[in-house]
Formats: structure tokens, C-alpha cells, sequence
């Protein structure tokens, strides 16, 4: 078996599965960031790591399967980061810093937009482990406003849940944009968008518009 460079840190001892494991995980992730979703293959990140494809396969018998772990263990890293800022400042700032993070590094909004269409596909085995990406999102960004709301960071007419609803699909819905057009500011949309939102918050009856 080829020698791992993603394990040349622990060559003084035998690698754990744990270590195959991640270092499997962290070899797609560089091929991610560095390829098309579609030309990630399980072949690609055997390659990629130093191991035989048959010690990948031996931990990830599809590419399906590599793909919810490289999801988790690269939004976990991110996370690590960003929800510290979501307890000390806020919802709003704690998506702002993950829009400008993906401003500066798009792989990971790319993957995470590819694999939309496997968690939609409800009998796809993965989608559960998929969907639980978003619920869990949406989950943290609920909280963070209802801090904010009790903290008088943001208005005391927001409905937490209605409120993070809004503010992911903002946060989600540019950031497709801005990857199919080149050009856009971003961080500037988030921004104009945001405030626009907090104006809404403010008022505790929502306008309906009638067709």
C-alpha cells in the first residue's frame, strides 16, 4: 500500500482506522477544492490521499458515502470557527463572516450545492444524514436570534424560527447567485438584504400581498 502523506505525522506508529479515516475525508476535501464536483471520483481521492482504492473502499463503498463524510467533517471544521461568533454577537454576524469565509474559499458552498439534489431524493440513503446538515443549521441560527431578542440585539416582534428561515434562505439563495454570476458583490447583497429583513422584523404584522 502506497504511503499516505496525509499520514506522514504519525509515521512513527501504525495508522489507526481513525487515521485512515481522516485521512480519506481531509484527501477529498483538497479534491474538492481543487475539482469539479463531478470529477471528485473515488480513484481521484485514493490518489489524492496515498492509499490503494482498495482501502478507500474498504471505509467508503461509494462516492455517495465519501461525500456525506466530507460534508460533515469540512462543515464541522467551519463551524468550529463561526459558531463562536453566533453566542458572543449574533445571528446576523455569525452569517456574514460564513458568507465572507465562502467569499475566500467557495469549495465548500459548491460541494454542499451539489449534494442539494441527493437530500431532496427522499429515498436516497444518504438524504437523511444530508437533510440533518440543514436542520441542524437552521437550528443554530434560531438560537443565536432568540438571544438576539432576548439580548435587544433584534426587535422584540422577530419570531425566531420565521426569522432564521429568512435569513438562511438569504445566505443561501446570493450565494448560489453569486456563483453563476460573476461579478456580483456578495458581501454587499448580504448586507443590503440583511437590513431590509431587520426593517420587516420591526413591524409584528407582516404585509400579504393579494394577486
Amino acid at each position: 500500500m502506497p504511503t499516505s502523506t496525509l499520514l506522514s505525522p504519525i509515521a512513527d506508529r501504525e495508522p489507526s482506522g481513525a487515521d485512515i479515516w481522516n485521512a480519506i475525508v481531509q484527501a477529498a476535501i483538497v479534491s474538492f477544492r481543487a475539482r469539479a464536483f463531478h470529477e471528485v471520483t473515488l480513484e481521484v481521492v485514493a490518489a489524492e490521499s496515498g492509499l490503494s482504492l482498495d482501502t478507500v473502499l474498504e471505509r467508503f463503498p461509494t462516492t455517495a458515502d465519501l461525500m456525506v463524510a466530507t460534508v460533515q467533517v469540512w462543515n464541522a471544521e467551519r463551524m468550529a470557527v463561526a459558531v463562536p461568533i453566533a453566542e458572543r454577537h449574533g445571528a446576523v454576524p455569525f452569517l456574514r463572516l460564513l458568507v465572507q469565509a465562502n467569499i475566500e474559499d467557495p469549495s465548500l458552498v459548491r460541494l454542499l450545492t451539489a449534494v442539494v439534489n441527493i437530500a431532496a431524493t427522499p429515498d436516497h440513503p444518504m438524504a437523511g444524514a444530508l437533510q440533518r446538515q440543514w436542520i441542524q443549521f437552521h437550528a443554530l441560527v434560531e438560537r443565536a436570534l432568540t438571544r438576539d431578542v432576548a439580548l435587544e440585539r433584534e426587535s422584540a416582534a422577530l419570531d425566531a424560527s420565521r426569522g432564521a428561515e429568512q435569513l438562511i434562505a438569504v445566505y443561501e439563495g446570493l450565494q448560489l447567485q453569486a456563483m453563476v454570476r460573476p461579478g456580483m458583490h456578495l458581501l454587499d447583497a448580504f448586507d443590503h438584504a440583511v437590513a431590509v429583513l431587520r426593517t420587516g422584523w420591526s413591524h409584528s404584522s407582516p404585509q400579504v400581498w393579494e394577486i
